[in-house]
């Protein structure tokens, strides 16, 4: 058996695969690459067991990050949540490790990193587990009514009734306009957090390659944008990428109304689940935000094939990243998000 490398955003059989294997998300799409690679100059390429010429029936996506900063890496894929391997076959899932094991080494690379679905793939072949996160999906098969009753009665339910009450206005599409009042609120909740933004070319790109698969839903307060989200959409699946929100006005349930209006939509167009997607443990909020919302959670692992086994802990220097960003103006907050995005991946 061999591996072969094929480009994943030219290769028309790739586009095949992630339309019909069915463990293929939003993450795999050539949008997602195509903005990946337009934002960041990230460099796709998949690895599969398939012979060229022939149709695949499985395969890796993968970006190679080219960075003096955090060193030169395989991820699958960068911003994104997860990306399942699309490979089904033990034997093909053996070869291609074999065979990324052996390039992580040849091509000097600091390590291979997967971020599977799955439970077990960590423990795979020569995969080490490299980060592990709270993850939530919403099964949206249930009634309107029954998913409303799930809700949490005081945190969720009675903010999307202030929010009525309070004639919370709701837009949704995927504008300019509507991409720059998601901005700002996203700057603004960046900077509470000590954070750059991503660069707003990230989100305009996005726009551009994933079009009407892309939803940008805005909270108004009469013409006072209070807060917003952005979500993905693929096959019968709503993927929660982004979310912010001005938090002079959080006690007008922005947050709980927007997405319940998106529950709302995703029901109208006969989706099956809503992927809220993953949170770090370090914020209990954010994870007992999505536990009310009657989501059902798991644990989510990475795993890399690294050069080293051992990696230095860089918490402290975190620390005082966050500590210098706290103190920038918007501008600077703003540049550095441009220049720092894309070694992170």
């Amino acid at each position: 058996m061999s591996v072969f490398a094929l480009n994943p955003i030219k290769d028309r059989r790739w586009h095949d695969l992630v339309e019909h294997h069915p463990s293929a998300s939003i993450f795999h799409t050539g949008g997602w690459l195509q903005a990946l690679q337009a934002t960041y100059d990230y460099e796709p390429i998949a690895y599969t067991t398939c012979d060229p010429g022939t149709q695949l029936t499985n395969g890796i996506a993968f970006c190679l990050i080219k960075s003096w900063v955090t060193g030169n890496r395989m991820v699958s894929l960068p911003f994104a949540d997860h990306c399942e391997p699309l490979v089904d076959l033990t034997d093909d899932r053996t070869e291609l490790l074999d065979f990324l094991a052996q390039a992580v080494r040849k091509e000097k690379w600091k390590y291979a990193e997967i971020r599977s679905l799955r439970a077990d793939f960590p423990r795979e072949g020569h995969l080490e587990k490299s980060g592990s996160y709270e993850f939530h999906v919403l099964d949206l098969r249930p009634s309107l009514e029954v998913l409303f009753r799930s809700l949490h009665k005081d945190s969720i339910q009675r903010k999307i009734k202030r929010a009525e009450r309070d004639s919370v206005r709701y837009e949704k599409g995927n504008s300019e306009e509507l991409l720059e009042k998601f901005y700002a609120l996203f700057l603004r909740t960046r900077r509470r957090h000590s954070l750059p933004p991503q660069p707003i070319d990230w989100f305009r790109n996005l726009n551009t390659f994933l079009r009407d698969r892309l939803t940008i839903h805005v909270a108004l307060y009469g013409t006072q944008p209070i807060a917003s989200i952005l979500t993905l959409r693929h096959r019968e699946t709503l993927v929660y990428k982004y979310g912010c929100s001005d938090a002079e006005y959080h006690n007008l349930g922005g947050m709980p109304f927007l997405f319940w209006k998106a529950i709302q939509e995703a029901k109208s167009r006969e989706l099956q689940a809503f992927d809220l997607g993953r949170s770090d443990s370090t914020n209990p909020g954010l994870i007992t935000f999505k536990d009310r919302l009657g989501a059902a959670r798991s644990i989510l692992t990475y795993g890399r094939i690294s050069a080293r086994r051992k990696r230095p802990n860089k918490s402290h220097k975190l620390h005082f990243a966050h500590r210098v960003f706290a103190f920038m103006p918007d501008g600077m907050l703003t540049a550095a998000g441009r220049l720092l995005y894309r070694h992170v991946g």
